[in-house]
C-alpha cells in the first residue's frame, strides 16, 4: 500500500444494484482518511474493504442527495460501537445543513460519535495538515459543491542523509522550520537533507454538467474521481438531469491535464462498465483512464489493483 490512494466503496449513482453499492470512496493519504460521499450502506462496503471506522479523519458531501449521504448515520455509529474518540468534520454545502444535521442525529448511537458538522461554500475550506481541501460550486439540479486535496509543496528529509549526520529526531522538526540547525559543531542546512516535494492534488466531481467549477477542480490532478453517470445516447437525459456522460467526463479529465482518472457514479441502466470505457477512450485515447468497480483500490501512481472477484 502507498499510503496514498483512493479506495472505491460504490459506484452506483442514485438507485444501488446488485453489482454496485451507492457511490462513496475513502481517499487516504499519509495516514489520513477523508470519506466522500456516503451513500446507502457504505458502514458494510468499509467492511467489506477492512477499513476501521477510525481511519476517517474528515467527510466532504457534496450535496444531500440520499446516493451521497444516506449511509452518514451507519458511519457514525460504527465510530462511536468502536470506541472512536478524535473529532470528525463533515463539510457540506450550507443548503444540505438541515438534512447533514438530521443524519448526524438519525440514532441515538450516532449521536455518541465526535462529529462536527461545517456548512461551506466555494472557497479555501481547511488548510490543516496534510491535505489543503477547496471547493467550487457545480451544475446540479440543487446546489453542489466539487471538492480538491491539495497537498501544498515543501521539502522531503532524506532518512538515509539525516541518519548518517546522526540528527536526532526531535532536531529535525527544528530543521525544517528554521531551514537550517547547529549540530556537532557545524551547521546543518536543511537543502543538505532533504529534496523538494512537489504539489499533490486529488480532485472530487460528482453529480455536475459540464462547467468552469468542474474544470478549475480536475486542473492538472494526479488523481481525479468524477461521475460519469450516463452514455452519449443519453446525453440529453445527462444534461437535463444535471450530470455527465462517459466521453464529457473523460474531456474534462483530458482537457485539464489530470494524470490519473477514475469514472464512477454510474447509472442501474448499464449492466457493465465496457461501454463506459468504450466511449472514455474514444474520448481521451491517451488518458490514464478508469473505470471503476466496488472496492477497487486507486493509487495515485502505479498499477489499480482491482477488487479481488466475489
Amino acid at each position: 500500500m502507498s499510503g496514498r490512494e483512493l479506495v472505491v466503496l460504490g459506484t452506483a449513482s442514485q438507485v444501488p444494484t446488485r453489482e454496485r453499492a451507492h457511490h462513496g470512496a475513502l481517499l487516504r493519504f499519509d495516514g489520513h482518511g477523508v470519506l466522500l460521499d456516503p451513500g446507502e450502506g457504505t458502514q458494510r462496503q468499509l467492511s467489506l474493504a477492512q477499513i476501521p471506522a477510525s481511519a476517517i479523519d474528515r467527510v466532504c458531501i457534496p450535496h444531500a442527495h440520499g446516493d451521497h449521504c444516506l449511509g452518514l448515520p451507519g458511519v457514525l455509529q460504527r465510530m462511536a460501537l468502536d470506541g472512536v474518540t478524535k473529532r470528525v468534520t463533515v463539510h457540506h454545502p450550507h443548503h444540505a445543513t438541515p438534512y447533514i444535521d438530521a443524519l448526524c442525529h438519525a440514532s441515538a448511537s450516532a449521536t455518541s460519535a465526535n462529529v462536527r458538522s461545517a456548512p461551506t461554500g466555494p472557497g479555501v475550506v481547511s488548510t490543516d495538515p496534510p491535505l489543503e481541501i477547496h471547493a467550487r460550486e457545480l451544475s446540479h439540479s440543487i446546489p453542489t459543491l466539487g471538492w480538491r486535496f491539495v497537498q501544498p509543496a515543501g521539502v522531503r528529509l532524506l532518512p538515509e542523509q539525516l541518519d548518517a549526520l546522526q540528527i536526532p529526531h526531535e532536531a529535525r522538526s527544528e530543521l525544517v522550520d528554521r531551514g537550517s540547525i547547529r549540530h556537532a559543531g557545524r551547521t546543518i542546512r536543511l537543502e543538505e537533507v532533504s529534496v523538494t516535494r512537489r504539489p499533490v492534488s486529488v480532485a472530487h466531481i460528482m453529480d455536475t454538467r459540464r462547467c468552469e467549477g468542474a474544470n478549475e477542480l480536475a486542473a492538472d490532478a494526479d488523481l481525479l474521481l468524477i461521475e460519469a453517470t450516463f452514455l452519449e445516447s443519453e446525453r440529453d437525459v445527462a444534461e437535463e438531469s444535471g450530470h455527465l456522460t462517459a466521453a464529457q467526463a473523460a474531456r474534462i479529465a483530458a482537457d485539464a491535464g489530470v494524470h490519473r482518472a477514475v469514472l464512477t457514479h454510474l447509472s442501474r441502466r448499464y449492466p457493465g462498465t465496457e461501454r463506459h470505457l468504450a466511449e472514455a477512450r474514444r474520448a481521451a485515447p491517451t488518458l490514464d483512464l478508469h473505470v471503476a468497480s466496488d472496492l477497487d483500490l486507486i493509487p495515485l501512481s502505479g498499477p489499480v489493483v482491482p477488487a479481488a472477484p466475489g
